[in-house]
């Protein structure tokens, strides 16, 4: 029979330009040789928790059952938040911080069970006077544990309150005064498209159609970055290069681009709950 490598996938703010990220793949190593590590990112912005839990909804549901997350986007490393192992309804683990990295996750798939990291038995041998790496020390080395059948999910620590679990402020999209009303979610960074949180389901539900050219207006506060109308096409190959368009992405969800340019670059538009997108007919 054919033997199942165990996955862990690992996500952080560090990039590869030093050997944080070696040091992560070391420790899992040290503990099962056998495991399968893998990367989601180590390019999220420095900081950005609303990034990081948006890659995890992003990519997570593609792996197998019994995947383990590490998610390490942590600038409260060293103070009193939680380090926790949470499962999801689909029967996936993220080891992450309690700092609202499962946002996006317990939104869309659910997370059925949290459990904070016993650091008395999960952590790394010999690291208990460090404070500033985490993911190495306790995240990863907690993670290959599970992953590798060392401890079962019980064995992780004590349970959480699911109500207590930090979530990051969000709004739904939805239709106000006849117009839809939504987020600039997350950027499409290596391309600089938006992609929104308006579903293909609300956008057409509302009466929108390929072909059509919608009003749209992004701002954020009270400053309007970007208001024109933009034509929905089924793919890139219906606009000229140069053109806006707008598309459904791989997520369902509605998408803003230039055709071969970066539409987030062309207007200073960034990410995040604060980023409003207005769609109208």
């Amino acid at each position: 029979m054919k033997k199942t490598v165990k996955k862990i996938v690992l996500q952080t703010d560090f990039g590869l330009e030093d050997g944080a990220v070696s040091a992560m793949y070391g420790v899992a190593f040290s503990v099962d040789s056998s495991l399968g590590i893998y990367n989601l990112t180590h390019e999220i912005p420095q900081y950005n928790i609303w990034e990081a839990s948006y890659r995890l909804y992003q990519t997570v549901n593609y792996w197998p059952q019994e995947t383990v997350f590490v998610s390490v986007v942590d600038p409260g490393v060293g103070t009193e938040r939680l380090s926790v192992v949470a499962k999801t309804a689909d029967n996936h683990y993220i080891v992450t911080p309690d700092n609202g990295t499962l946002t996006h996750i317990h939104e869309s798939i659910g997370v059925v069970e949290v459990r904070q990291i016993d650091e008395s038995v999960n952590r790394l041998p010999n690291s208990g006077e460090s404070y500033t790496f985490h993911g190495r020390d306790v995240y990863v080395y907690t993670a290959a544990r599970l992953a590798a059948g060392v401890i079962s999910f019980e064995e992780v620590g004590p349970i959480c309150d699911l109500n207590k679990i930090v979530s990051l402020p969000h709004h739904q999209a939805e239709v106000v005064e006849n117009k839809i009303v939504g987020n600039v979610a997350i950027l499409d960074g290596r391309f600089g498209n938006l992609w929104t949180n308006i579903s293909r389901e609300l956008l057409f539900d509302y009466g929108v159609k390929y072909g059509d050219n919608i009003e749209v207006t992004i701002s954020n506060s009270y400053t309007i970055f970007y208001q024109n109308k933009i034509q929905i096409g089924q793919s890139f190959a219906k606009s000229h290069v140069g053109d806006p368009i707008l598309f459904i992405n791989s997520l369902d969800k509605l998408g803003v681009a230039i055709n071969q340019g970066s539409f987030a670059g062309a207007h200073h538009i960034q990410s995040g709950d604060n980023w409003k997108i207005q769609i109208k007919k």
